[in-house]
């Protein structure tokens, strides 16, 4: 495993502080009532996202959840167009049609939000399974929960994967709640790697708020899928700071306290401006700079987002690829 260069950890900052200022904003959005739909924040699982694209080409595949921007902004998408479908207008990456939970863009390799639990688990096998058989060299990476591990789904997807030697990285995003959930009243199992030697598979389980641990892990699984040695199951032990949903406080099954120690001691941004201040000599005086100038961009792309026209009543049929409605 090779550490990453004072550039690349420069990167995984910028990208992690992307999602968050993303977050932040769609948050303050939604909360005063300018956003429809749903919304499920990322704030606090940046790394894991980070982490793993960071070691993706523009034409792998990924495949997300309900909890999604983290993952899109990750991969390479862009904050103009994400906020525009946020805010349902046709300049969105979806038209509008989509929303927070089902934003997708097939020019980079982002094959969809979801939100079904679990259900993009056997997508990303679909997509590497066509790589394969292509033999293009491209991977395909499925971010899910700790719940989605519990659906018959994944199981069934692992099995196939490590049958067909998928170039496929399976990514559990376990952040220790499903909705109000605790994870131990849900599976008799604490580590969740465990499940991968029932397929013969590598499982392995990182702090998912350290982001050079996921990015060390991930370089690993990522060489061997792309590599043809098939598929891995990274468990990253990582923690929502806000509650399941814009409207969850969070509070009525998890400790305060409990939360704040989360953010103080594990908050991945703070913890890689940390390594990077006091080992690559990099002030906070650049990171800060960083970010100010991050922020002046979110405010070009809500501003981008709010000026885009909204869909017509005569678009609702548009780019429907299934099915039909007959007079």
């Amino acid at each position: 495993m090779s550490k990453p260069t004072k550039e690349q950890m420069l990167f995984m900052y910028r990208k992690m502080v992307e999602i968050r200022q993303f977050e932040e904003a769609a948050g303050t959005l939604y909360q005063s009532g300018q956003l429809p739909g749903f919304l499920h924040l990322y704030i606090g699982e940046e790394a894991t996202a980070v982490g793993v694209c960071t070691h993706l080409k523009d034409d792998d595949y990924i495949t997300s959840t309900h909890r999604g921007h983290g993952h899109l902004i990750a991969k390479g998408g862009k904050r103009d167009r994400m906020m525009a479908e946020l805010f349902a207008r046709t300049t969105g990456y979806c038209k509008g049609k989509g929303g927070s939970m089902h934003i997708a863009d097939k020019e980079t390799g982002i094959l969809g939000a979801n939100g079904v639990v679990g259900a993009g688990i056997p997508l990303a096998a679909g997509a590497a399974l066509s790589a394969k058989y292509r033999g293009t060299q491209q991977i395909a990476v499925s971010f899910f929960g700790d719940g989605a591990t519990n659906q018959g789904v994944f199981h069934e997807t692992l099995n196939l994967a490590a049958v067909w030697e998928l170039p496929v990285v399976f990514v559990c995003e376990n952040n220790r709640f499903g909705m109000g959930t605790p994870q131990h009243e849900h599976q008799r199992i604490v580590d969740l790697a465990v499940r991968a030697p029932a397929y013969d598979i590598p499982g392995l389980t990182v702090d998912g708020n350290d982001v050079l641990k996921v990015y060390a892990a991930a370089e690993e699984a990522v060489k061997r899928a792309r590599e043809g040695g098939g598929p891995t199951l990274l468990n990253c032990d990582t923690y929502r700071f806000r509650g399941h949903h814009i409207g969850d406080p969070g509070t009525s099954y998890r400790d305060r306290e409990e939360v704040q120690e989360q953010e103080r001691q594990r908050d991945p941004i703070r913890r890689l401006a940390q390594v990077l201040t006091e080992e690559e000599n990099v002030t906070q005086e650049e990171l800060d700079t960083m970010e100010t100038e991050l922020a002046n961009e979110l405010e070009e792309a809500l501003e981008f987002a709010k000026n885009s026209p909204e869909p017509l009543p005569e678009d609702a049929l548009d780019d429907v690829y299934a099915g039909s409605i007959q007079p």
